[in-house]
């Protein structure tokens, strides 16, 4: 088994964005709220305490990378159900084929999920069956967990500003069927905008690209080694490129980026600290150390990166250079 097969990653990372509103509760009249969670933190007295933070959803960077890797997928010609061709957020639940072959076939889970492999997105971004009664799982490969303001001091602010859509003509005002039939006139409204210092964790379970949860075992005909570059390379985009809501007239200022990518060798998952522990990296080290010690051998490797170069060269690396763990067989139990 060469020492380059990588059963699982992790990523926890720092990021400085300034001046973005990624992700928003919604919008009540004319004013957007922003989205903000409760975490728990520690006060000076190393005494818990909750605090209150803007945050980005872990779905909405979930449907970043999905975003990312449909384009990958596309350009190298990856397989892909007609769902996932177009992008359907339903993926192979949305595909007719699919649907007719359940009512007809009648298939157990183990068929259903080994169909699911067949198609490049649901097999790594997951999927859950309902069609004919079934309820079939497809576990993603790759997680994201929420993406939260650090609660200290000076970590981050949110703030709210006052905008006008512009009209050459301020003095014309919109007649009664103007305003029934679209937005028009010189509307008003107020847009948040967020700046702060970000926590980031991310999870990949490599060594399960292929793999039937169900039966426990690969399923033949899916390029693993393809499938397994083209997601490392959607999760290099989705911190190169944040998408999200208002990018138009806010797109995030991406001021720095470091942190730590954990890769492991082994059965043994790659360790993961979220950043709002300001020891995370010296943390996610120590447990490396223990883990080696464990298996006498260097199973889990930390790859710090103190910017963005340095992370893209390292995830770089890991396409160019690995290739994904391949667990033994053991069969259905």
């Amino acid at each position: 088994m060469s020492e380059k097969q990588v059963y699982s990653l992790s990523i926890s990372a720092r990021a400085v964005l300034n001046l973005h509103s990624l992700n928003n509760e919604g919008g009540e009249g004319n004013q957007i709220q922003t989205r903000m969670v409760d975490i728990v933190t520690y006060d000076e007295n190393r005494q818990p305490r909750l605090a209150n933070v803007n945050a980005i959803s872990g779905d909405m960077f979930k449907h970043i990378q999905a975003e990312h890797l449909h384009r990958i997928a596309t350009e190298k010609g990856l397989p892909l159900c007609k769902a996932c061709q177009r992008f359907d957020a339903n993926r192979m639940s949305a595909d007719p084929d699919f649907r007719d072959w359940v009512k007809a076939e009648k298939p157990t889970q183990v068929q259903v999920v080994d169909r699911l492999l067949a198609c490049a997105i649901d097999n790594l971004e997951g999927n859950l069956i309902t069609e004919g009664n079934l309820s079939a799982p497809r576990k993603s490969v790759v997680e994201f967990g929420w993406v939260v303001c650090l609660p200290d001091k000076d970590a981050g602010a949110s703030d709210e500003y006052f905008h006008v859509k512009y009209a050459p003509d301020r003095r014309e005002k919109p007649t009664d069927k103007d305003e029934r039939e679209g937005n028009l006139g010189q509307a008003i409204f107020h847009r948040p905008t967020n700046s702060g210092v970000y926590a980031i964790v991310t999870n990949l379970e490599l060594s399960r690209i292929g793999y039937n949860d169900i039966s426990h075992t690969y399923v033949d005909g899916v390029d693993r080694q393809a499938q397994y570059a083209a997601l490392l390379e959607s999760i290099l985009y989705t911190f190169i490129e944040m998408n999200g809501a208002m990018r138009n007239t806010q797109m995030p200022h991406l001021v720095a980026l470091d942190g730590v990518v954990a890769v492991s060798y082994g059965i043994a998952p790659a360790p993961t600290v979220s950043p709002l522990n300001k020891d995370f990296k010296q943390v996610i080290e120590g447990t490396r150390d223990a883990i080696n010690r464990l298996h006498n051998k260097d199973v889990v490797q930390v790859l710090p990166f103190d910017n963005l170069t340095e992370f893209s060269d390292i995830l770089s690396t890991l396409i160019l250079e690995s290739e994904p763990y391949t667990m033994q067989s053991v069969g259905a139990v």
